[in-house]
């Protein structure tokens, strides 16, 4: 069933979750240098929708992707490669006339003066998705129904969509919205919307210089006073880690994913540094709200690809799991350095038990933590095992 529906009553739900938005074949250079002198690429995929669900499917959880691709080999190389991580494509729709998406990009740094991208998605299938022709029984049949802002920018009825998926309705899942600005999808468009859909969400990530570049808005106290609505909001500081903003009470448009996502951070089994322990205030009205500041890793970074993608499938994670705030950053920055140490957008996520013996460290252990290329193959590292 297509289209949008009153409400959403479910039975039986089998998926944690779903993640809906444009995925793409993308093409990686066989050595650094411009793409003008690049001889060969190598084939890929890339969207961040999809390598969230590609990332939450290796680490052992239920995940869908919905999107369109074109009826070519693009398509067929995307959905193959999708349901190879083990995440359900069923909901994925094919388009007869408009094309799959693709890219090409350099081996530099995203951040670099010297990064170039070439987009060939200008009328994809994916762009033509609509409240028209999205199945909503599918979309909204997980725990948690996650988007991003890449898919608002995509075309009118993207955005659309975006806003009626956003919009609050009975027995809707818990919404996960992941800013993504993307300032060259923006030219000539007004990227504030993507704070409209933020605040219609239950769990927002966002980092500092997307918020300042998009909105204006710099540090992540004002981060936050500009997003009261949502239960979470996770402000991504970089280098310096992240910091999360948790109301004590379950947010008042999702029940699907049991509250977890507003659940406050639990001191059992935190260190004692203060750096990344939870410090409580009072919001507006006298609601009590958890501050969590969790510093980052270290990281020997080989390509700086797809981590933003990779710290929300590891936050998602340690949510459904029902872990403390404190934990869920911590198997975000985890799941984030697995994928810095390889070359492409995805990779295999540290086995559960390896990554929650690191989570567990105390706070003077985690920020000795330095990993690099292979870390998730070792059993531990040794940062782990020297640590008492």
């Amino acid at each position: 069933m297509s289209g949008p529906a009153g409400g959403t009553a479910r039975a039986a739900t089998t998926t944690d979750v779903v993640c809906l938005g444009e995925s793409m074949v993308t093409f990686l250079p066989s050595q650094p240098g411009r793409l003008a002198d690049v001889p060969s690429f190598g084939r890929g995929i890339g969207g961040a929708e999809s390598n969230v669900a590609c990332a939450l499917a290796a680490a052992g959880h239920r995940a869908a992707w919905v999107g369109r691709v074109g009826a070519d080999g693009f398509g067929d190389h995307l959905v193959e490669t999708i349901g190879g991580y083990g995440v359900d494509t069923s909901a994925v729709r094919r388009d007869p006339v408009r094309p799959t998406g693709i890219y090409f990009r350099t081996a530099t740094d995203r951040g670099a003066g010297a990064h170039e991208v070439a987009y060939y998605r200008a009328g994809s299938a994916a762009s033509a998705m609509s409240p028209a022709n999205v199945p909503y029984e599918e979309v909204f049949a997980g725990r948690v129904l996650h988007l991003s802002g890449i898919t608002a920018a995509l075309s009118a009825d993207c955005l659309e969509l975006l806003r009626d998926l956003t919009a609050p309705r009975p027995g809707r899942p818990l919404v996960s919205f992941d800013v993504n600005h993307r300032p060259h999808l923006w030219r000539g468009g007004d990227a504030t919307v993507l704070l409209e859909l933020a605040r219609r969400c239950d769990l927002v990530f966002v980092g500092e210089d997307e918020a300042e570049e998009a909105w204006g808005i710099v540090g992540a106290e004002a981060i936050r006073a500009a997003l009261p609505e949502p239960g979470v909001v996770v402000v991504k500081r970089g280098s310096a880690g992240a910091t999360v903003f948790s109301g004590l009470r379950p947010g008042p448009r999702s029940s699907n994913a049991g509250g977890a996502e507003n659940a406050p951070a639990s001191r059992s089994g935190e260190g004692g540094g203060a750096e990344s322990g939870p410090a409580s205030r009072s919001r507006e009205g006298g609601e009590a709200e958890v501050v969590t500041q969790v510093p980052a890793l270290r990281v020997d970074v080989v390509a700086a690809v797809g981590a933003g993608d990779a710290f929300a499938a590891g936050f998602l994670s340690a949510t459904l799991r029902g872990l403390p705030v404190r934990d869920r950053v911590r198997h975000g920055h985890l799941m984030a350095a697995a994928v810095l140490t390889v070359p492409g957008d995805l990779t295999e996520p540290p086995a559960r038990d390896h990554a929650d013996r690191l989570v567990a460290l105390d706070d003077e252990a985690w920020g000795r933590l330095r990993l690099g290329p292979g870390w998730t193959a070792a059993d531990r590292a040794p940062e782990e095992v020297r640590t008492p």
